[in-house]
């Protein structure tokens, strides 16, 4: 019988450890980076924020969890142990379970999965690569899995949270080009080491929209179904977010302007009817609690910190995205 899957992505905004960090938490390189903000980030508020994270964790699938859960803006693998333990305390059918990269990033911001071991497992060897995008300052890198699922099949999922836009939108696009060449050599390279079958799932926060050159160009995805499927010489990527960039609200907003900037892609693998990991298309929601968001334009809640005047009821300045994957038999 089918079992249906959920899966999901949250840009968690700043999920720091305390001020005062052993080193072994937080080394020298990464104090001097982030200065002054981190002054007056306290154990309490750490703790209160990975609180209003895990409320919204628990929430996800009906109340259920999520079976992947994809986060980036973390810190250190003792926040995510933290966030696990306190979302499982809420999920009690939960046991999660984590992948973490501590990558180069100047500011120590890492990528990093939970994920539920009764279905996903990570085998010793050559199952987690950490795919550094090239930049003339540290950036944070791509992250991919080859997980096992409870049916034996191999399911690579890439994590990616590409580099911002500070600096200008324009000025900063090449940096995001070259994250999209990455995503798809490395993409291109699972088939090749893989099988030509395996299925793939990108997600991420991409900090730029859909229709952007880095993603339809570089990381070679499209809205369109039928291109990814048909697709021979070079592997394509469905990215199953162009509908809700054409909503009046994103994932994350700039100037009062919502942003598409959170994606969920998948490649032929996962594209179809028939595939045995298949992304059920219609699923994909941005994830918007009454609670989560502010203001007029209803734009997502930040808990703030880290130089930022800190709202201990808030959470992230991003909205979380989800959709279901059904696996066959």
């Amino acid at each position: 019988m089918a079992t249906t899957r959920y899966v999901a992505w949250w840009n968690v905004e700043n999920l720091f450890d305390e001020e005062n960090a052993p080193v072994s938490r937080r080394p020298d390189k990464v104090t001097r980076a982030i200065g002054a903000d981190i002054v007056g980030w306290t154990p309490q508020l750490r703790d209160r924020k990975i609180d209003q994270l895990a409320s919204v964790i628990a929430r996800m699938n009906n109340a259920a969890g999520p079976d992947l859960l994809g986060v980036c803006e973390v810190e250190n693998r003792f926040v995510l142990e933290r966030l696990a333990a306190r979302v499982n305390a809420l999920v009690p059918a939960r046991a999660y379970e984590l992948v973490h990269a501590d990558t180069v990033d100047e500011r120590g911001i890492d990528v990093a999965f939970l994920y539920d071991p009764t279905w996903l497992t990570v085998p010793a060897q050559d199952a987690v690569f950490y795919h550094v995008v090239m930049r003339r300052t540290a950036t944070r890198e791509i992250v991919q899995v080859n997980f096992t699922t409870d049916r034996g099949r191999t399911l690579a999922v890439f994590g990616n949270h590409w580099p911002s836009r500070s600096g200008g939108q324009a000025e900063s696009a090449g940096y995001r080009h070259i994250a999209g060449e990455t995503l798809a050599y490395f993409h291109q390279r699972v088939l090749e080491v893989h099988n030509r079958t395996t299925p793939v799932l990108a997600m991420g926060d991409f900090n730029d929209e859909p229709f952007d050159t880095s993603l339809v160009v570089h990381a070679l995805s499209t809205r369109q179904q039928r291109k990814v499927v048909n697709a021979t010489t070079v592997p394509r990527l469905w990215n199953l977010m162009w509908p809700q960039a054409g909503l009046p609200q994103g994932s994350f907003y700039f100037d009062n302007q919502p942003n598409v900037l959170d994606q969920m892609m998948v490649n032929k693998n996962m594209a179809t009817s028939t595939a045995p990991i298949r992304a059920v298309a219609g699923s994909v929601e941005i994830l918007r609690y009454p609670d989560t968001f502010t203001g007029s334009y209803q734009e997502p809640r930040p808990f703030g910190g880290m130089g930022k005047p800190v709202d201990r009821d808030g959470f992230s300045d991003h909205f979380p995205i989800g959709m279901q994957i059904i696996e066959s038999d």
